[in-house]
């Protein structure tokens, strides 16, 4: 494993084994992770600007928590406007198997969040495809012949009320509005769906590595120049196409407990329901789904009491929840595209 979590006090800090020594998370460090959810490419001058920090402050802190694999910020498309389709897929499997099938799932460069559930014979995973062939070559053939893989459902993602480009996670609140806005990023998404060349594709797969890579970097990956790179990716992000999230290790913030909560709603009340999911700050996704289940959420809270509060208080008010699967995340094999090596 390359890092693990401690607590002292207030604050929490990641033991990078690599290096044998506590990566401290203070309130620098907190202001910092606000920062780049708000704009995860903003220069980081602009960043030491608008929190009252030097350059070489800002680059070194970020350095530091990018190299013990606590936060590092990512770049994501929003799969409707590429014209891709994303799905939310349960494995069933036996105990002995569920890790290596995991970590398979983990090594393809079409997931991200690859989770063993439960009593670790449930894998989640999020699944993206191109188009309907590599769905049919992914749900349909290669899964369902994986040995010892007992059964596969995927619902289909059809609306995302919270995650993505909508907003941070609340528990990395910590700037006043003030210092926000000073960071917020002027976009004006539309409804445009891009069709989306091979060079993008691969400027794609390094920012999905590293979302602030340089432009002299994704030019050579691309083979394009610097400043068609830079044109292109600023026209993604500006109309919405894509987007920059901080993957991070939410342990190192004190949250230690991670669930899946999966709804069934009527239709009728799937719009409130998501928006009031939306608006808690446990959450950090929020969508709704095809399935016998319509609406998917998940949930970060401090530890498993916090998590039996927010289920019986703010959970239980939605009355028009008919049924509810909550699902405990037991082990993180992907976070988001980033393998968690153990």
């Amino acid at each position: 494993m390359a890092a693990g979590i401690a607590t002292t006090g207030s604050q929490a800090a990641v033991f990078d084994f690599r290096y044998g020594c506590l990566v401290e998370i203070d309130s620098i460090d907190r202001a910092l992770i606000h920062a780049l959810n708000i704009d995860g490419r903003a220069p980081f001058s602009r960043i030491a600007a608008a929190l009252g920090l030097s350059d070489q402050t800002v680059a070194r802190r970020y350095r530091r928590l990018r190299a013990s694999f606590a936060v590092r910020v990512v770049g994501q498309t929003s799969p409707p406007r590429v014209g891709h389709v994303r799905w939310f897929v349960r494995i069933k499997c036996a105990p002995a198997t569920a890790v290596p099938v995991a970590s398979a799932l983990a090594r393809r460069a079409d997931t991200y969040w690859v989770r063993l559930y439960s009593g670790g014979t449930e894998i989640g995973c999020v699944a993206q495809s191109r188009n309907a062939e590599d769905t049919d070559t992914f749900l349909l053939r290669q899964l369902p012949r994986t040995p010892r893989v007992n059964d596969v459902t995927a619902h289909s993602l059809l609306h995302v009320f919270f995650g993505g480009p909508a907003g941070h996670l609340g528990l990395v609140d910590s700037l006043p509005e003030e210092q926000a806005a000073r960071l917020r990023p002027r976009i004006h998404p539309t409804d445009e769906v891009v069709t989306l060349a091979e060079a993008d594709h691969r400027m794609l797969a390094l920012l999905e590595q590293d979302g602030r890579a340089g432009f002299t970097e994704l030019a050579e990956a691309t083979g394009w120049s610097e400043s068609t790179v830079r044109r292109r990716l600023e026209h993604l992000r500006d109309i919405g196409a894509l987007f920059f999230d901080v993957d991070m290790d939410t342990r190192m913030l004190g949250f230690t407990c991670e669930a899946m909560m999966w709804m069934s709603v009527p239709p009728a009340e799937i719009a409130d329901i998501g928006e009031a999911l939306a608006g808690h700050p446990e959450v950090a996704f929020a969508g709704a789904t095809t399935g016998t289940t319509n609406l998917v959420a998940a949930v970060v809270c401090r530890d498993v009491p916090a998590f039996y509060r927010y289920l019986t208080t703010k959970v239980a008010s939605l009355k028009a929840i008919n049924h509810i699967e909550t699902v405990p995340v037991i082990r993180t094999v992907k976070r988001g595209a980033t393998l968690v090596t153990s």
